[in-house]
């Protein structure tokens, strides 16, 4: 009796597998899509009086269905290095040449440098137009996530103190809130797992406050509202997770 149980159970799990293996070319699948991506962006409102273009490199896990729907959440760390009105930002800590004195009385080494980070919940469907197979085409996404940035202060050796520690946080200008998120590109999905990319373009506006509590460059609280956007182009790869149907061999 237990043989035959065992029997059953392996043919019931045979025939699970070869229903799940699928092939590219000619279905559209089900399958988990981690993924990595670069953009570079070109920003826009109130956070150009701030920084320049920048760059962010992210990490995500994508689900698309078999009707060729897309779920998406992804993290993206966000970094440049064109920071604006520096000797406005700095004056309490610049001599009249414009240097920062360090606690051995010679001029500090420090360089500024734009951080921060966005977190993006995501829907949309891929439509399968100009494409090779059936799960390849225009993708089209829009959601909503949270955007963070602040001017990162590198002092080498932390040996300025009025620019190091807590006081930094006084001058790097952490702004956040609530953002939206749009692309539109190329999702390619290949007839292998190794090459599937996307392509595109990419829109963030985000609704943003200051979140420190005192900015030392105007020495007050900053309870202004800002808006900011940013238009990028992004680039993924992606290692799509799905049992591939075997190639199909004919013999005479």
């Amino acid at each position: 009796m237990l043989k035959k149980r065992l029997l059953i159970l392996l043919i019931s799990c045979s025939l699970l597998d070869v229903v799940a293996q699928v092939n590219v070319r000619d279905s559209i699948i089900g399958a988990f899509v981690p993924h990595v991506s670069y953009s570079y962006q070109f920003p826009g409102g109130d956070i150009t009086k701030r920084y320049g273009d920048n760059s962010t490199i992210g990490v995500g896990l994508r689900y698309k269905t078999l009707k060729n729907f897309v779920y998406s959440l992804d993290a993206n760390f966000i970094f440049g290095n064109d920071i604006k009105n520096t000797d406005s930002i700095l004056a309490m800590v610049l001599t009249h040449d414009g240097y920062v004195i360090d606690g051995n009385g010679t001029y500090a080494l420090y360089a500024l440098y734009e951080r921060g980070y966005n977190i993006n919940f995501s829907i949309g469907k891929i439509f399968p137009v100009l494409n090779p197979n059936p799960n390849s085409g225009l993708m089209i996404t829009g959601g909503f996530g949270y955007l963070l940035h602040r001017m990162k202060i590198d002092n080498q050796h932390q040996t300025a103190a009025q620019i190091s520690g807590d006081y930094a946080l006084g001058y790097d200008m952490l702004t956040g809130g609530i953002s939206l998120n749009q692309f539109v590109g190329w999702f390619y999905m290949g007839n292998n797992k190794l090459l599937n990319f996307y392509a595109g373009f990419e829109f963030h506006e985000a609704f943003t406050k200051s979140l420190r509590e005192w900015d030392f460059s105007t020495m007050q609280k900053d309870n202004k509202k800002y808006f900011d956007y940013f238009i990028g182009i992004k680039v993924g790869w992606m290692l799509p997770i799905y049992q591939r149907a075997p190639d199909k061999f004919y013999y005479n």
